[in-house]
């Protein structure tokens, strides 16, 4: 539905559309007034002057117009205006990044006295900063951030006030007395904005809930929840429909649906999943293969516009912290009736596939199905069974033949992939192990073994047969996960990084995923191979949905969805709607195909903006939590010595990533050995000024954990040793010889200089000359 089809029915006359308004504006060399607008349409109702001043004053919210001091109506652009959002930094600057794109406009400090980080401000551009970047004056606030904000309560000379915990937000906001509702010194709380800052005092605001203490366990995942606005509450309609939901499938939920109770589906996860959407069957079939991918039928209980849909659009996918889970369905549905448990009727969507010998899509077809799960395995179980474990392979005759021809299609597959030189990363993550008091006892690496590459294939298989679909009914309309090639910037500063390591990429300006996959194939036998594969991941762009297909870079795919996850992405949901509604129109509206819906153009714009913003809130959220968690781990070791590898180089210092436990800690610039620093942003490196002493991404070192900032999640480092090109260990500062003498040698020498050494030449000659002359007479001397 359109902004004109929402608002027009507000109005019991006719008034001007938007797009009507400001082309009646654009049309005029100077602002138009309000009056001038009224004769301009002819309107003489007194009902339509009041509708047109309501629509003007919400296209000046959404900075559409501005409303200038001689009371008329602009336009933005020709003011040179730019709308954008505010981005604050902890140390009282900020900027605006404008929703046109292009560059960031820098925000002096005295202009972050009136924006709170998150506004939406129009800004005047005012020239260059001393640094040459663009910077801004802010003209409006057109839109407030979220008014509620996540701190710490003080109490300071009987003052309330709360220290935000988000850093980019650098004013703290007064609390009244009559405003604290209960607030203790210390604790952590969620307070509201009841005014808002200006130049001359501070936001003022009242405490609307108290989450605890700052050091209770799990305090940092309520922290991450209410900062990242990450919705926890179903709303009561919700709650009303989930509770009258059954245990079991219900018995109208059957007809026409294909029966695959009798196929030997199974479903493998982690040991600690709790929600099964997929389960996958595979058989030999001719001179090639046949796969079945089985994924829960999330959208029959789950119909469009309804009040449980709107709270799972509202959250648009499941946020997964340590031990913690804020899911976008109820546990009734996503652990229950959704979840593909074993031995049980389950109500799933199933794409059927034809595989070839060269592990090439043939075919696919798509039909809603009731299925059982034969078995509920786990990626070290299967790992274990294909490694010959004779005691699990017994447990487990019943659907050995089943596992083994998963792997026998997987290894065809994963030939197919490599074929097509998909960029494969074998990314380390670690995850926390808590004590019974919620401490971390140990933070431990998580490997990657068969099992998990063959679901990841067949997850992709059924990811592209879907989207291929889609892309052929071009009316059953669904998004795509779009990953584009990396941007000519990020393609430079990886091929200057490559450089500095000796290394080269082919493919000019355009690189292909063969050329990426080219890099990783020569280093991965490098020591420094994760760090070189962490900057190519950097490189890329970030995937995203979209309603129109740009095909999968990272994967080399044409075209590419997702299909396989309904329990905890909105995108899939959308995906299987819009494939019943497509088989609904070809088989005809007689079929029981429930939760069918044909999206239309303008909302699956929306949608992809929105999936897209969910999905980065969540990964913001959860890098945050464990940010904080690693910090909270490291607290028990400060003054300890770790080894680790320089991370990332910036001009205020080194990031360095410690080996075994993956955590980044700083070692700030002014902790570097007693000289001047320069950064190198082309090569990544810092450089002694005098010393020469260059510090640069990949450097093997050996630091001391100096301090840790719990609240900032920040750790401080000091570097006892870094690995000199030779590979020997040198104390920082202390400078290589050789290349000390060759600065001599090469050094140009003054005249006096030049004298000297000549001078000193000939007195040595002469001392030599008359050191001989003695050794001769004493030799005369023996011989008479």
């Amino acid at each position: 539905m359109t902004e004109e089809n929402k608002q027009q029915p507000e109005y019991e006359v006719e008034i001007p559309s938007r797009d009507e308004l400001l082309a009646a504006v654009e049309a005029r060399l100077k602002p138009i007034t309000f009056d001038e607008i009224l004769e301009r349409f002819q309107l003489t109702d007194e009902r339509q002057h009041i509708g047109v001043k309501r629509r003007l004053r919400a296209m000046e919210r959404d900075g559409q117009l501005i409303y200038t001091k001689a009371n008329a109506y602009g336009l933005p652009t020709r003011m040179n205006l730019i709308k954008g959002r505010i981005i604050g930094h902890r140390d009282g600057f900020g900027f605006c990044r404008p929703d046109d794109g292009g560059d960031d406009l820098f925000i002096p400090p005295k202009q972050m006295y009136s924006v709170l980080h998150g506004d939406i401000v129009l800004v005047q551009e005012q020239g260059k900063d001393p640094k040459g970047r663009r910077e801004g004056r802010i003209v409006r606030v057109i839109e407030s951030r979220e008014m509620s904000v996540v701190g710490r309560f003080f109490i300071d000379h009987d003052l309330g006030i709360v220290v935000p915990d988000d850093s980019r937000l650098n004013q703290d906001i007064l609390i009244p007395d009559e405003a604290r509702n209960g607030a203790r010194h210390g604790q952590i709380v969620v307070a509201k904005i009841t005014r808002r800052p200006n130049r001359r005092t501070s936001p003022v605001g009242e405490v609307t809930e108290i989450l605890g203490d700052h050091m209770a366990p799990g305090m940092e995942i309520e922290i991450a929840i209410r900062e990242h606005d990450i919705p926890t509450e179903w709303s009561a309609a919700t709650l009303e429909y989930v509770e009258k939901l059954a245990e079991e499938v219900p018995q109208e939920a059957y007809k026409d649906r294909k029966d695959l109770r009798e196929l030997p589906l199974i479903t493998i996860d982690g040991e600690d999943s709790r929600d099964f959407d997929d389960a996958v069957y595979a058989e030999p079939e001719g001179d090639g293969w046949r796969l079945w991918v089985a994924i829960a039928d999330v959208s029959y209980y789950v119909r469009p516009n309804t009040a449980l849909d709107k709270d799972a659009l509202e959250r648009g996918n499941s946020v997964y912290f340590p031990n913690f889970v804020v899911p976008m369905l109820p546990e009734k549905l996503s652990n229950g009736l959704c979840s593909l448990n074993p031995d049980v009727d389950r109500l799933c969507m199933v794409a059927e596939m034809k595989i070839s010998n060269r592990g090439k899509l043939v075919d696919s077809t798509f039909y809603p199905a009731v299925m059982k799960s034969h078995a509920r395995m786990t990626y070290t179980k299967v790992a274990s069974i294909l490694d010959g474990d004779p005691k699990l392979r017994q447990e487990y005759q019943a659907v050995l033949t089943p596992i083994e021809n998963l792997h026998s299609l997987f290894k065809v597959l994963k030939k197919a992939r490599q074929g097509r030189s998909a960029i494969e990363f074998e990314t380390l993550e670690t995850r926390f192990i808590f004590n019974a008091q919620r401490k971390i006892e140990s933070i431990e690496p998580v490997r990657r073994n068969v099992a998990h590459t063959i679901i990841e294939e067949c997850m992709i298989m059924a990811n592209v047969a879907t989207a291929r679909l889609i892309e052929k009914h071009e009316e059953a309309g669904a998004l795509f996960r779009v990953h584009e090639p990396p941007s000519a910037e990020r393609l430079t500063s990886f091929r200057g990084f490559l450089a500095e390591l000796g290394l080269t990429m082919k493919g000019g300006d355009d690189p292909s995923t063969s050329d990426y996959s080219e890099v990783l194939a020569q280093v991965r036998e490098r020591p420094d191979a994760e760090l070189i594969q962490t900057m190519l991941l950097r490189s890329m762009q970030q995937a995203v949905y979209s309603p129109d297909n740009a095909g999968h870079f990272g994967l080399a795919l044409d075209e590419y969805s997702h299909f396989t996850s309904p329990i905890r992405r909105y995108p899939d949901l959308v995906l299987h709607r819009a494939i019943k509604a497509l088989l609904k129109k070809q088989q005809g509206p007689n079929q029981a195909l429930e939760g069918a819906w044909m999206y239309p153009d303008e909302q699956l714009d929306e949608l992809g903006e929105h999936c897209s913003m969910t999905e980065r809130r969540a990964d913001d959220a959860t890098r945050q939590v464990d940010e904080w968690l690693k910090c909270e781990y490291m607290q028990d070791h400060v003054g300890e010595e770790f080894t680790g590898v320089i991370a990332s180089v910036t001009n205020f210092g080194l990031f360095i990533r410690l080996d075994d436990l993956h955590i980044d800690g700083l070692v700030h610039v002014s902790n570097l050995d007693n000289d001047y620093y320069h950064f190198d942003n082309e090569r990544h490196l810092l450089i002694g000024e005098n010393s020469r002493r260059v510090y640069r991404l990949g450097d093997k070192v050996r630091i001391k954990v100096r301090s840790v900032n719990l609240d900032e999640r920040k750790i401080d480092l000091a570097l006892l040793a870094a690995e000199s090109p030779t590979g020997k260990d040198r104390m920082p500062g202390e400078e290589n010889r050789s290349e000390r003498r060759t600065e001599k040698k090469s050094a140009p020498k003054s005249k006096r200089q030049q004298k000297r050494e000549k001078a000193g030449k000939i007195k040595a000659k002469r001392a030599k000359v008359e050191q001989q002359r003695k050794a001769k007479k004493q030799r005369s001397k023996k011989k008479q």
